[in-house]
């Protein structure tokens, strides 16, 4: 085991679906498994989702399966969710599960606009894109990004208007390289919980990684080993 930074390229670690269903068993969410193999997790109110879908292999972002998919409805008898979100293999499992605890703790708040998800990078150190300041964040070795931006396919909101924008967020270690992982946010996903994903995932804080990705080895600081 060694504790390694930065979180947003120390990976999964091989155990995303292990870390998620332990977070999500410890908020009380319950838990089936479906037909199509896939894990369902379901909030005590029923109002919130989060479902482990690899095995079904229902697309990919930036060339990664989509693993996780979490959603969120406004009542609990609504055929469609509010909104969705989207994570592939590889995204570091401490942002992800942050973002569930702040989505289990959420209760309604004010308006809050993208600059709450821009000033959440920016309190951790990341620099706004210069020809984007408004929509676009990076961390200071210009690996990762987040960004507000198109859709890509396949990503369902509520809001039936087309052109939507959402939250984007990827890493890639190696310009031209395949990527590390990727996360989608439809367009209706509150800005606050975008904002708990964004910090936890520039947190500077080292995190524990048994393998680490090979693609990062280079950017990767090992800062003790146990």
């Amino acid at each position: 085991m060694c504790w390694v930074s930065p979180r947003h390229l120390a990976g999964d670690d091989d155990a995303l679906a292990e870390r998620i269903g332990d977070t999500l068993a410890g908020l009380g969410w319950r838990m089936w498994p479906t037909s199509r193999h896939t894990l369902l997790y379901v909030s005590p109110d029923g109002l919130r989702g989060a479902e482990w879908i690899l095995a079904a292999y229902p697309f990919e972002l930036g060339g990664l399966p989509v693993a996780w998919q979490l959603s969120a409805r406004s009542h609990a008898t609504s055929v469609m969710p509010e909104w969705n979100a989207y994570f592939t293999t590889g995204v570091p499992y401490e942002a992800l599960a942050d973002l569930l605890v702040a989505i289990d703790a959420r209760e309604a708040v004010g308006f809050a606009g993208p600059e709450m998800v821009l000033n959440a990078l920016s309190a951790r150190g990341w620099i706004r894109d210069m020809d984007h300041p408004r929509t676009t964040a990076m961390d200071p070795g210009f690996s990762t990004s987040v960004s507000l931006e198109m859709l890509p396919p396949l990503i369902e909101d509520a809001d039936p208007r087309p052109d939507l924008v959402g939250w984007q967020a990827w890493a890639e270690p190696v310009l031209g390289a395949p990527y590390l992982w990727c996360a989608s946010f439809s367009a209706s996903v509150p800005y606050d919980l975008v904002a708990a994903f964004a910090s936890s995932l520039a947190s500077a804080a080292p995190v524990p990684r048994r393998t680490v990705p090979e693609s990062a080895e280079g950017r990767l600081t090992i800062v003790r080993r146990s």
